[in-house]
């Protein structure tokens, strides 16, 4: 199995919040190598209608996609806080607070001219990536601030980067990082054996 086709599986928790996908989108590879599911308009579309959080049609351009990176970014360094138990940086709780607040957390109330009144939650086209960005922004809130936030971890396998729910002692995101971790823990033994 390739290490891309091992970064599309999602980590431990990953199924639980879309946040922890989200902020696992960027992803450290050994030897110095990178993935970005979000680098492109393309890309990121293609993540954002796999979670049902844009229609095929939704046109991602530069910008959004940027704005994507840019609030993972900020989820990322919240997420370092919390596991590393330090305060956050005011920056990424007012880019999260503000993407939460992009839209209406109520249905609005609307008028059909045959159907007469109905409550709908408004999300024209040119309002999807705020919907996308407060989702995930929201979704992030609930596990810094619910009971899983305590199994928040980082993958134990340098040099990968993403974030997982930890269930009892697992703390990598995959087999592949569990493989790796493993491998270089024998290494380093039988290097210091052969060296004493």
């Amino acid at each position: 199995m390739s290490e891309t086709s091992t970064t599309a599986l999602p980590a431990p928790g990953a199924e639980q919040y879309l946040a922890l996908d989200f902020v696992n989108s960027a992803v450290a590879l050994p030897g110095g190598q990178f993935i970005d599911l979000l680098g492109t308009p393309a890309a990121a579309q293609d993540w954002l209608v796999e979670r049902e959080l844009a229609p095929v049609d939704a046109g991602v351009r530069e910008m959004c996609a940027a704005q994507l990176r840019s609030l993972r970014e900020h989820l990322r360094s919240l997420f370092a806080a919390r596991v590393a138990g330090v305060p956050a940086l005011p920056s990424a709780l007012s880019a999260v607070n503000d993407a939460m607040s992009r839209v209406p957390t109520a249905a609005l109330l609307y008028w059909d001219a045959k159907e007469g009144p109905y409550r709908a939650l408004p999300c024209p086209t040119n309002e999807i990536l705020d919907h996308a960005l407060a989702t995930l922004a929201a979704n992030a809130a609930d596990l810094l601030t619910g009971p899983d936030a305590e199994r928040l971890t980082p993958c134990g396998s340098p040099p990968c980067n993403r974030y997982l729910l930890r269930h009892g002692r697992r703390h990598w995101c995959s087999t592949r990082c569990g493989d790796r971790a493993r491998a270089a823990r024998a290494y380093a033994r039988r290097t210091r054996a052969e060296s004493g």
